[in-house]
């Protein structure tokens, strides 16, 4: 487990909690490890209706920790951390809310597109520079941010890595409603509160006609995780991680 991931439970309402401010909530394999381990031990549990991820004032998640990124490119071990959240997220049996206050790259995007509401902050920017770091997207999303945005806009967040306001972002369907940074928190507790208010049988029924067919999104999980890897052994990769660490000491 980890000592930057936080898990309460408050009624029927199971929190997940990213808490690394000094990193931004850059995100390690032990944090995904305890997120995937939260998420799997509340969709067995009776008394939990629903997750609610949440960041740090300022940080939701500046993505997947270069540390670890940089190991893998020189030869590490990846581990099978990431993946086994990534398969959490993508099987849920109970829905999930995030609250997004300020930055959310890469998987702090992504993981938006498997929540079922997100409220957000003005001061929130979703950005996924995937390309720029010469990878891929990753946690399904060539598959659920065609679906969810549009094609236009997908590529617009995909390929050419804008960032997405956080009014972009609702109009684009990305995230359900924009609130101030004081209310942020009430207002996702509030959301997933009254979800787990729902006749549970109902409400999972509905949520599996909405979510369709998971194992195509599985499948897709997986075979991004294939490109991903690759190439974050590749020249273009390292270059751009190199460069990236360069402009961070400057």
């Amino acid at each position: 487990m980890s000592q930057h991931i936080e898990i309460e439970r408050k009624g029927a309402v199971q929190i997940i909690r990213m808490n690394r401010p000094d990193k931004k909530n850059a995100i390690t394999r032990d944090m995904y490890a305890a997120m995937a381990a939260g998420l799997t031990a509340a969709d067995k549990d009776p008394q939990v209706r629903v997750h609610l991820i949440l960041g740090v004032p300022g940080a939701f998640s500046s993505g997947n920790d270069l540390a670890d990124f940089m190991a893998v490119a020189t030869g590490g071990d990846g581990g099978m951390e990431v993946y086994d959240f990534l398969l959490a997220l993508a099987k849920s049996q109970k829905p999930i809310v995030s609250g997004v206050d300020g930055i959310a790259v890469g998987i702090g995007t992504t993981i938006n597109l498997h929540c079922d509401l997100t409220i957000a902050t003005p001061r929130t920017e979703f950005r996924t520079p995937f390309v720029d770091l010469g990878l891929v997207p990753e946690a399904g999303s060539s598959l659920l941010a065609p679906a969810v945005l549009g094609r236009q806009q997908a590529f617009a967040l995909l390929g050419l890595g804008e960032g997405f306001s956080a009014d972009r972002a609702k109009a684009a369907g990305l995230i359900y409603e924009v609130v101030s940074e004081q209310k942020l928190e009430a207002a996702a507790l509030e959301a997933a509160e009254r979800i787990a208010e729902k006749p549970p049988e109902a409400l999972k029924i509905a949520r599996d006609l909405m979510l369709g067919d998971r194992e195509a999104l599985v499948a897709r999980i997986k075979e991004e995780g294939a490109h991903f890897r690759a190439r974050l052994k590749s020249d273009e990769a390292r270059n751009a991680f190199v460069a990236f660490m360069n402009r961070k000491k400057n």
